[in-house]
């Protein structure tokens, strides 16, 4: 394997554009001038990455588009039959390979998540496994956490490598590129030039320091008999979720939520199915043909989503959280629901119970 290279600050946009030729290079990058949005898209020449911050949105689009045709349909008369029609379908499209350069450890993370549902399971997802396989992960080392932030609590990091395929590492004067698996090492000769064993030090000091952070406080994987043992417990779900004006933000912004919708979408003879993101909390998320809703409250559909991510997903994917820590969706949230504070008041006695 080849050694570590080294990227300047000022080689940056060289290097992405070098890449860019060969494969579709995802970037996080600024909508505006005020950095106020920032999220992955294809990379331009007048688009620059943002790396000192983490992204309003997780790069699972990439893989997972908010929405994508699955497939396309046509009907067609029989010649001999006015009456008969036959259905046509197409549903082959070609997956170029992609980098996502600058994504966080959680980001990453998220799709491990994606991988057991729509990978490991029964049945394969075609659509995903087709992206996933042809997808690299180019991670930051991540240094700038904020108060939102608690990958540790959900037994992460900001200096894990887990799901990544190559690392980068910021250094004074630009960032230190190791490829982390096998079919990363075809990329380093286009990452640069080797680093030197000045720039490989300062490289390992700073992933020693971030490696060492505990982010978030508390312990939340172990909760999954602490939900169950609230479950039933309508007053406490009732002001957990008192606030939630059920937007579905925290669900969209979310790098582990992979809940969609399919429709078909027709004019005249030929139409499209398409899949598209969907929400659990949504009050018609899990409304029934009769109109009957299981969840017809807010209370139902909060809880369903802490169940969901700390108690349902570990005990059936063998004690993964659903959950990487990133901190997006308390950030986002428009009316300040902190889900930390909900997981860890599921072990207060319910008069202790502070939202």
């Amino acid at each position: 394997m080849r050694g570590k290279t080294f990227i300047a600050h000022d080689e940056l946009p060289e290097v992405l554009e070098r890449l860019s030729k060969t494969m579709d290079v995802w970037i996080p990058t600024a909508i505006n001038d005020e950095k106020c949005v920032i999220q992955f898209l294809p990379y331009q020449p007048d688009r620059l990455p943002v790396l000192d911050r983490q992204s309003t949105m997780p790069p699972k689009k990439v893989i997972f588009p908010q929405v994508e045709t699955l497939l396309h349909f046509s009907r067609k008369k029989d010649e001999n039959d006015p009456f008969k029609s036959h259905i046509e379908l197409e549903d082959e499209e070609e997956v170029s390979p992609v980098l996502v350069f600058g994504a966080r450890p959680c980001d990453v993370r998220g799709f491990l998540v994606f991988d057991e549902v729509y990978l490991n399971g029964p049945y394969k997802d075609p659509y995903y496994a087709k992206r996933r396989e042809k997808t690299l992960f180019a991670t930051l080392v991540c240094e700038t956490s904020d108060n939102a932030c608690f990958c540790s609590a959900v037994g992460s990091g900001p200096a894990d490598q887990t799901g990544s395929d190559l690392w980068i590492i910021p250094v004074d004067s630009g960032y230190v590129i190791e490829a982390l698996t096998k079919r990363a090492e075809n990329l380093m000769p286009e990452m640069g030039k080797d680093a030197t064993e000045a720039q490989i030090a300062e490289a390992q000091n700073v992933q020693k320091k971030v490696a060492a952070l505990h982010i978030g406080e508390g312990d939340l994987t172990q909760s999954s008999d602490d939900f169950e043992d609230r479950f039933s417990d309508n007053e406490f779900w009732r002001d957990m979720a008192f606030k939630c004006i059920s937007c579905g933000i925290c669900t969209y912004v979310c790098p582990t939520c992979y809940c969609f919708n399919i429709t078909d979408e027709a004019k005249d003879l030929d139409g499209e199915r398409i899949r598209s993101w969907d929400s659990c909390m949504f009050n018609h998320y899990t409304r029934e043909a009769s109109g009957h809703n299981p969840r017809p409250s807010k209370l139902e559909r909060y809880r369903n989503r802490i169940g969901h991510k700390f108690s349902y997903f570990p005990k059936k994917y063998k004690g993964m959280i659903a959950c990487c820590g990133c901190g997006r969706c308390i950030r986002r949230c428009p009316v300040a629901l902190d889900i930390r504070n909900v997981v860890l008041s599921l072990k207060k006695n319910k008069e202790n119970v502070d939202v």
